[in-house]
């Protein structure tokens, strides 16, 4: 999809409106019906403790890109927002860049499921899964 494709448009107009992803420069990857990434970079500022990317800069993504998938198979005009995310965190988000990829996986008329996946960009190039959401998104 390219960056003047109407849905990408739709969710970048409200993306850019997201306070906390313009904190943690994060940045839209790919729109398609049903699938939204977004990225941000692993810094000092989103660590944790011991050095790794804190698990909340991971499920502030994950709970972005998957609330915009379930918005691109929503009807224009309306939003969606957040019912319930569980997460589950595989290992430590340690490397460069996180990269959450959001799916629909059932569409309804006011409540849509979603998961996605986050995924660690290593210096090789390679991404390591680090955790999955699964959640419910409600059309507003």
């Amino acid at each position: 999809m390219t960056r003047d494709d109407p849905l990408f448009l739709r969710i970048a107009e409200s993306f850019s409106r997201q306070g906390l992803m313009q904190l943690l420069a994060a940045r839209i990857e790919e729109v398609a019906p049903g699938r939204c990434a977004l990225s941000a970079p692993i810094t000092p500022a989103v660590s944790q403790q011991q050095g790794f990317g804190h698990a909340g800069l991971g499920f502030a993504l994950a709970d972005s890109a998957a609330g915009y998938a379930a918005l691109s198979l929503m009807p224009e005009g309306a939003d969606a927002v957040s019912v319930e995310v569980k997460m589950n965190m595989l290992r430590p988000m340690s490397g460069l860049r996180l990269f959450a990829t959001g799916t629909v996986l059932r569409a309804g008329r006011r409540i849509t499921v979603v998961r996605a996946d986050i995924e660690a960009l290593q210096e090789d190039g390679s991404r390591r899964l680090t955790g999955a959401i699964q959640g419910t998104m409600m059309a507003v």
